[in-house]
């Protein structure tokens, strides 16, 4: 559902921020007024295509920004495109269009995201169904047709449908299964010896603990350096503990200075706590010095032993080169290569077993898809018959419709193309949809379409709607042909939002919200202008100073009994005489009654 719908320098609209109702809003006004601007915008902001005159002359930048209600499936497509939500309650899609030196350059954003078209256009599909001249394109599309099928089926055809799509995937696998196995079977008897050379390796290397190799250097690092780490080890308890030299150890400095603070500690007990860190760090000296001996004596020269850590180091680095770039890596290898050598030995995958859980899955599939088939064929004679019953109203009473199925091949959604045959004439071949619906006929045939779906698509309170958009549907019907549409259009926004444009007081007084579009002239400040006044004369100066008349759309909410009595007797007469306002009183009073027996 639209919530609301903000445009500046969008084509004639200079500036636009307005709200949008549940039901059914009907946009009006003299042809040529802007109406079809709006829906222009919508279209836009949702990924249509952009050109020159959509940007406002004399603008250098047109924004186009649409807040809509969050559905289920909105929120899925918000999902997949990894979006945060702004809020539990919406999704604000917005269209950028600047004006550059090469043309025009546009950006999608939703909830402040960058989004390219085709994602953008995902999300139109979920939000909004827009029928006018080019914008049923989706509608001639037979995977469109079939939706809609489907949909008109009801929750049993959908659930089959989601049985034919689990038969397939699993049709998927086995057949990619099988297919892997017959044609890469030399593959994977040179992948099974690779693997066993590899194994074979890595296992020969007896790898358990990822820091070893760290371990090693460093007991190379002590082999190779043990005549300097003797001597250094007895330089360092020279120095702590015992020196023969004339510079006292520090552990006879610390004595000293014990010694000394005993003393004055005698006169001055503020002294203990020094005297107490002086016995501590001697006690730590004297114990470092002892430790550093005991250290150096138990140093040894090893060359055996060095020689045994050296050629471990080389074949860890080694292995690492191969299979690390860390010892732990090619640990973790001889773990995959373990699991990759049982599953190509494995039973589950001879070529026998492979075949059978195939034709197995194949025959699942097919009986699946007959069933699906069978579904779609039940819906689609209902669908005909209610179609054809929808559009007669429509001054389509001679109107022919077939929906036929076709064999194709197997897919997730079944093995039926789907296409809508037609025929508006007396007379005439049935053909596809496509080749022989004009725009009027087409704009009927959705609504009627829609219309059918009224009853597996009951209204839910609980639940945003999505928005359908009509561009003068009614264009060139009668009287009473525009009240069967304005009946059809009323039923379609009890379960739907519905935005129309139209020309039919029938149609605008059925309208729960009625907006009035108009074109007005206004004259605007000469701001662009001053960049031009270097170089002029006084007079042309304030020639430039002068205001600019433009032409701009005003969209104007008709909130009250006498404005809407006012604007259907302009759409019914062309003025605002007694009788023509008469006549529009009577529409308003009829529309209250069908709203009110619904």
């Amino acid at each position: 559902m639209l919530l609301s719908l903000r445009i500046e320098n969008f084509a004639l609209i200079d500036r636009l921020d307005r709200e949008w109702s549940l039901g059914l809003n009907v946009l009006t006004g003299e042809t040529g007024a802007g109406k079809s601007i709006i829906l222009d915008a919508i279209d836009v902001v949702l990924g249509g295509k952009v050109n020159g005159r959509l940007l406002r002359a004399g603008s250098q930048r047109g924004l186009v920004e649409a807040t809509f209600a969050l559905t289920p499936m909105a929120m899925e497509w918000l999902g997949m495109q990894e979006i945060e939500l702004l809020d539990e309650a919406s999704v604000v899609c917005c269209r950028e269009i600047t004006a550059t030196q090469s043309g025009l350059r546009s950006r999608c954003r939703v909830n402040g995201v960058l989004v390219n078209r085709q994602a953008i256009s995902q999300l139109r599909d979920r939000l909004v169904e827009i029928t006018a001249q080019g914008q049923t394109v989706q509608l001639l599309l037979p995977a469109r047709q079939r939706e809609l099928l489907d949909a008109f089926g009801g929750e049993e055809l959908l659930q089959q449908r989601e049985q034919v799509a689990i038969a397939y995937e699993s049709f998927k696998v086995a057949m990619q299964a099988l297919e892997n196995r017959r044609n890469s079977e030399q593959e994977r008897l040179q992948r099974l010896d690779w693997f066993k050379y590899q194994l074979q390796e890595l296992e020969g290397a007896n790898l358990d603990d990822p820091e070893e190799l760290a371990q090693l250097e460093g007991e190379r690092d002590r082999l190779s350096h043990v005549v300097e780490l003797q001597q250094l080890s007895y330089k360092a308890y020279q120095v702590l503990y015992q020196n023969d030299r004339e510079v006292p150890a520090s552990a006879d400095l610390l004595g000293e200075a014990e010694s000394l603070l005993g003393d004055m500690a005698n006169y001055d007990p503020q002294l203990d706590g020094i005297l107490e860190m002086v016995r501590d760090a001697m006690t730590q000296v004297v114990e470092a010095g002892k430790q550093m001996y005991s250290y150096g004596e138990s140093l040894e020269s090893d060359p055996q032993r060095l020689e045994e850590v050296e050629e471990r180091i080389r074949t860890l680095k080694q292995i690492c080169r191969k299979y690390g770039p860390e010892l732990a890596d090619a640990i973790a290898h001889v773990e995959k290569l373990q699991r990759e050598l049982a599953e190509l030995n494995g039973d589950s995958q001879s070529l026998e077993n492979l075949e059978n859980h195939y034709q197995n899955c194949q025959k699942i599939l097919t009986k699946e898809s007959q069933k699906l088939t069978e579904y779609r064929e039940i819906a689609a004679k209902q669908l005909e018959k209610k179609l054809i019953e929808e559009l007669k109203p429509l001054a389509m009473d001679k109107v022919q419709f077939e929906c036929r199925l076709a064999p194709t091949s197997e897919s997730a959604t079944g093995r039926d193309r789907v296409t809508y045959y037609f025929s508006a004439n007396p007379g005439e071949d049935l053909q596809p949809l496509r080749e022989t619906a004009s725009g009027g006929e087409m704009s009927r045939f959705l609504l009627a379409l829609k219309a059918c779906f009224c009853d597996v698509e009951p209204a839910n309170d609980n639940l945003p709607t999505k928005t359908l958009i009509f561009d003068e549907i009614d264009a060139g019907v009668s009287g009473k042909v525009a009240q069967a549409i304005a009946h059809k259009l009323h039923q379609l926004s009890q379960s739907h939002q519905v935005l129309c444009v139209t020309h039919q007081p029938l149609i605008a007084a059925m309208a729960d919200a009625h907006f009035r579009v108009e074109k007005q002239i206004v004259d605007e400040p000469p701001e662009r202008n001053n960049g031009k006044k270097r170089g002029k004369t006084a007079i042309e100066t304030a020639l430039l100073d002068l205001p600019e008349i433009r032409t701009v759309v005003r969209v104007t909410p008709l909130a009250n009994h006498q404005t809407r009595r006012q604007e259907l007797a302009q759409l019914a007469g062309g003025h605002s005489a007694q009788d023509a306002i008469a006549f529009a009183e009577s529409l308003l009073a009829q529309a209250a009654a069908r709203r009110a027996g619904k």
